[in-house]
């Protein structure tokens, strides 16, 4: 099963929107869970006093822009769909390599994109300054070469294979090894 092959299956059994949403955030199915009875939980809080919890902010990306993790899911696995349709169709790939990298980056490593076009980096992913960089399946290695003068801190190389499974590697810019002409270069595998 792929990593986000189970959100179809909870939608198909039945769950709500809320719990694909959880299930999401936690990468757990309701059936992995254990049961913990409501009544223990109160139990347990009932001493904590309510202004120390934390309010819950909706996820943003780009500029500030709301969005739902569950939506962007959807929009992924259309855009996969669309593109896997087409490559059936006619033997050729969409040339939307990126835009499916980093969308897979947001919803699988919590990528949380800056303005279209920021120099020397992507997003963040927990604070750190990211690059991603989208291996096709066109490719015939996992190796990336990414400017070394950027900004980022941290290198993200997803690969998607030929039958449109999506596999990702978060590495620290010192484990970059120097290519020429000012380039690092960074391997999947």
């Amino acid at each position: 099963m792929s990593d986000w092959e189970f959100l179809y299956e909870m939608n198909q059994r039945g769950y709500s929107a809320e719990d694909v949403a959880d299930a999401v955030a936690c990468g757990v199915t309701p059936w992995e869970w254990k049961y913990v009875d409501k009544e223990w939980i109160d139990d347990q809080l009932k001493d904590e006093p309510e202004d120390d919890a934390r309010p819950v902010k909706p996820f943003q990306s780009r500029e500030g822009f709301p969005f739902s993790v569950l939506e962007q899911t959807e929009i992924f696995r259309d855009l996969v769909d669309c593109a896997a349709r087409h490559s059936e169709n006619t033997g050729g790939y969409l040339q939307v390599w990126s835009e499916l990298g980093e969308l897979y980056a947001e919803i699988r490593f919590g990528l949380c994109r800056h303005a279209t076009h920021s120099p020397g980096h992507d997003g963040t992913i927990t604070g750190k300054l990211v690059e991603v960089k989208t291996v096709s399946p066109e490719k015939a290695n996992d190796h990336v070469l990414v400017k070394s003068q950027g900004n980022f801190e941290n290198l993200l190389i997803v690969r998607v294979d030929s039958d449109f499974q999506f596999q990702g590697k978060l590495i620290d810019r010192s484990e970059l090894k120097c290519g020429q002409g000012g380039y690092l270069k960074g391997q999947l595998e």
